[in-house]
């Protein structure tokens, strides 16, 4: 099983993978965030991303020392000044969410108080690799066929496994 906890797993990748591990550590992100726990996740690790899928990024950060979080993300260079920060509602909690481009990959930074690895986004992200695992090449390629008609990666996982509530059934899993 891929440690999606580190990102060396890129590095041996596919053409996106591969790009995603330089511009990630060209910009040294995972080393000067560290304090937050980023990881990766989304469909690039698990290759089901097509054009335009973004990295997500997500991140431990307690709310109440956002401004930390924020001056941090600035420090760190790799963010444009100018970017709009969000603060969504998932699951009944306050999030912080940043989207801008970086060297032509859209990135999404999201952050949550929960460990990353507790967080949805990195448990969908295990769950449905476990899933491709066992399904195969066939079944990957329908998912990425769905995400090219604009379906996102939760639901078509849920239309081909007949799951009555995806976000939910794939936590199960």
């Amino acid at each position: 099983m891929i440690d999606f906890t580190k990102i060396d797993y890129l590095k041996q990748g596919n053409e996106r993978q591969r790009r995603a591990y330089e511009i990630l550590t060209k910009h040294r992100i995972f080393e000067k965030l560290e304090y937050y726990s980023p990881i990766l996740a989304g469909t690039i690790p698990i290759e089901i991303d097509i054009e335009g899928s973004d990295l997500d990024l997500i991140f431990e950060v307690d709310l109440k020392f956002e401004e930390d979080f924020l001056d941090d993300l600035m420090f760190s260079k790799f963010i444009p000044y100018d970017v709009e920060v969000e603060y969504p509602i998932v699951n009944g909690e306050k999030c912080i969410t940043l989207n801008f481009m970086l060297e032509g990959f859209p990135i999404e930074i999201f952050g949550q108080n929960k460990p990353t690895t507790q967080q949805n986004a990195y448990l969908h992200m295990i769950a449905e690799h476990k899933i491709l695992q066992e399904k195969g090449e066939e079944f990957k390629q329908k998912i990425i066929e769905l995400k090219k008609q604009g379906i996102k990666t939760e639901p078509a996982f849920g239309m081909l496994l007949g799951l009555e509530n995806p976000y939910e059934d794939l936590l199960k899993l």
